[in-house]
């Protein structure tokens, strides 16, 4: 955090929070209602590699490995929304076309509701398709309707947005000038909020559609272009940043300044300036609606202005670490602050809160890995395998047998530890994010209140259909790994050992 004494502007003093109150601020964020107002797209990504020329034009050919959808635009936020834990709706219009269909498939999965959604036949669906070479874009392909919605449309429209916002706790409008936002729109929604925070992420001019909104977060080149001058240091920025909130009548301008960090004004005339935290740039596609998304919910919650800010700052810095349009976790921001990971107690959960979290995990657009086993004695055998299964996705989740199952299964003379035990023990590993303890024969109703997205065990299985699970997990589009296992490493050969000795 900067802070300038020089006068005028005055930039005032903020002490960074704790990290105790950032958890406890983000724990209050989720369940949070917002909504978001706005133009979806749907971003495609058609990924592979480039190792040769084409001999019918001196271009480069793609040798396409894989595509990929995912929300974008205005949907991107109601997805960076679902990752920090928030109950996110969406209102907009797409096409009535094949991409529409994509569109609220990927909003259904993220459980995004559908009501908001509105289809018409006039207009196609946005879609920006990106073209991928060892994660450089090679170009992008935009395909889209710029204009108004037609009065019938915009009519029902603003009937979804009233009735949308009416519940939440916040409203995000997030313009990206393909027609959505129309004058009438934005009263509704900012009429219908009332008390309620309004972020605003806006962009062609004029902004006046947005008198009466709670924070306005342009970008520095679309602050320029509110100020009509260019904007050559920070006292520039500032003074903008008051006259938006004077003429626009919000309660405060929050300019994103990349890599600069963020100045924040308010309406009495208080600026903070936020700096951005050092740290290597990997992409900034959607790194506004993650802060758009934060300072929300943070907003949401009961936060100050500074705080939200500040935590949005944060979140901004680990999105642009990231490549594409990521979001950003509550964990993230933690880890980002140095906050210690959950002690190995915290992450031994029970059946019910397991599947919660790999619920929300998914919600998040996380995949989640599972694997089982007795794990009688801790061994490196079990560190790299447990270590490689949580490689193959972004949480590993791992179902421990309870003592009479293990008795069962291996004799009278095991375990030779506690179910307690085995469970804290796996839950210290960092490559760990949750134990649950199962008394069943095999973990296949575990298997089916967790629904993972990969199933792993050992390669000393044959073939994949010998796991138990593997049709259940495949029938939900889940797949099966089988992971590479440490030779001459068993609980078995360690017991062996032990009892010659």
């Amino acid at each position: 955090m900067s802070r300038r004494k020089t006068s005028p502007p005055p930039f005032g003093e903020f002490r960074e929070p704790p990290v105790a109150r950032m958890r406890e601020l983000l724990a209050a964020m989720v369940g949070r209602r917002v909504v978001v107002v706005g133009d979806a797209t749907l971003d495609a990504y058609v990924i592979g590699e480039v190792e040769r020329i084409s001999p019918e034009a001196p271009v480069p050919v793609l040798a396409v490995e894989r595509e990929e959808f995912m929300l974008g635009g205005a949907a991107n936020v109601a997805k960076s929304l679902v990752a920090l834990g928030a109950r996110a709706s969406l209102c907009t219009a797409i096409g009535e076309d094949a991409d529409g269909a994509l569109f609220r498939g990927e909003a259904e999965s993220l459980g995004i509701p559908s009501p908001g959604i509105l289809a018409d036949r006039e207009r196609v669906t946005t879609r920006k398709t990106r073209i991928v070479a060892r994660r450089q874009q090679v170009i992008r392909l935009d395909r889209e309707t710029i204009a108004s919605l037609s009065p019938a449309l915009e009519k029902r429209l603003c009937a979804r947005v009233v009735a949308a916002v009416r519940k939440a706790d916040a409203l995000i409008l997030s313009d990206y000038a393909k027609g959505v936002l129309t004058p009438a729109v934005c009263r509704a929604a900012i009429a219908a909020a009332g008390g309620k925070p309004v972020v605003v992420d806006p962009k062609g001019l004029p902004w006046e559609v947005y008198r009466g909104a709670t924070v306005i977060k342009p970008n520095l080149r679309e602050a320029a272009a509110f100020a009509g001058v260019r904007l050559a240091n920070v006292d520039d920025v500032a003074a903008a940043a008051l006259r938006m909130t004077k003429e626009l009548d919000v309660a405060h301008a929050l300019v994103t300044r990349g890599q600069a960090g963020m100045l924040l004004g308010s309406r009495g005339g208080e600026l903070l300036e936020i700096s951005a935290r050092p740290r290597e740039l990997m992409d900034v596609t959607g790194a506004g609606d993650v802060v758009a998304a934060a300072v929300a919910l943070a907003l949401a919650a009961g936060a100050e202005i500074a705080e939200a800010a500040w935590l949005a700052n944060i979140a901004a810095g680990v999105k642009v670490g990231k490549f594409g349009a990521a979001t950003v976790s509550g964990q993230e921001i933690l880890a980002e602050l140095g906050a210690k990971s959950a002690r190995s107690h915290e992450k031994v959960a029970t059946r019910a809160q397991a599947a919660e979290l790999a619920a929300r995990l998914r919600a998040q657009g996380r995949s989640v890995v599972f694997t089982n086993g007795c794990f009688d004695i801790l061994h490196l055998g079990h560190v790299r395998y447990l270590e490689r299964s949580r490689a193959l996705g972004e949480a590993l989740i791992v179902g421990v047998n309870t003592d009479a199952s293990v008795r069962r299964l291996k004799g009278a003379g095991r375990p030779l530890q506690s179910e307690h035990d085995r469970a804290q023990i796996l839950a210290s590993l960092e490559c760990v994010d949750a134990v649950v303890l199962f008394d069943e024969e095999t973990p296949l109703q575990l298997i089916r209140a967790l629904r993972p997205d990969v199933l792993t065990k050992g390669a000393d299985y044959k073939t994949k259909r010998d796991v138990v699970g593997w049709d259940v997990v495949q029938k939900w589009g889940g797949r099966v790994e089988l992971v590479p296992l440490v030779e001459g490493r068993s609980t078995t050969r360690l017991v062996t050992k032990a009892a010659g000795s």
